[in-house]
């Protein structure tokens, strides 16, 4: 038991140095700040981004054979214990390595600008069958309205295929790669999506990744 303790210990003031000896470099507090800041800012826009997309008229249904040959079904359950496991564990990974939090943090960033350009430039009405993600969390975000309109492209599938970008170890990534698939099939199985909202996700998320990495490295 005491062993344990003291291995604990040494973790904590390894990853504490790796932290101390990153915030050095002005570089890197700059962006942990304004980083910050950013998503912070994002966060809050949310509720009103998503109520005015939710009110929006218009929006085309799409035409999808695959969503509308399988049943809908309620994942949430499942869904969000995936989800929010993966985000846990990929947090921890952030605190013990700076290097994978800079690059998740401006990744994640870019990926809800470029999700909040492409919802606001498609504007698509909900699969007819839909049934409703129940997620406590989504309630503090996006307010108390239900939304259903935040189509193109699937937040859940982008945001686990970024957490499988961003990690380092083979371990690491296998699992959220398998998260990934599973998200994908599970929120076209409850059809919140339609099938090109899963498919395309994942190729914009490596490209808010990609610009990430070359700005990062640039600049």
């Amino acid at each position: 038991m005491e062993k344990n303790i003291e291995t604990k210990e040494k973790d904590y003031e390894k990853y504490m140095v790796k932290w101390k000896e990153a915030w050095v470099y002005r570089s890197f507090r700059t962006r942990t700040i304004a980083g910050i800041i950013c998503l912070l800012a994002i966060l809050i826009f949310f509720p009103f981004f998503f109520g005015l997309i939710e009110a929006r008229k218009g929006g085309i249904e799409l035409t999808d054979p695959l969503l509308y040959s399988i049943p809908a079904i309620d994942l949430s359950v499942p869904i969000f214990l995936i989800i929010y496991s993966t985000t846990i564990f990929t947090l921890y990974r952030c605190w013990k390595d700076p290097s994978v939090f800079i690059i998740f943090l401006w990744s994640y960033i870019i990926l809800c600008l470029l999700r909040i350009i492409s919802i606001t430039m498609l504007p698509l009405e909900p699969p007819s069958d839909l049934v409703q993600l129940r997620d406590p969390i989504t309630y503090l975000i996006y307010g108390n309205e239900s939304v259903t309109k935040d189509l193109f492209f699937s937040g859940h599938t982008a945001t686990q295929f970024l957490m499988f970008l961003c990690l380092k170890k083979k371990t690491d990534r296998t699992i959220l790669l398998v998260s990934t698939i599973l998200i994908a099939i599970m929120v076209l199985l409850q059809h919140v999506h339609y099938t090109v909202d899963v498919v395309v996700a994942p190729v914009i998320t490596y490209l808010a990744y990609w610009l990430t990495k070359s700005f990062l490295v640039h600049t």
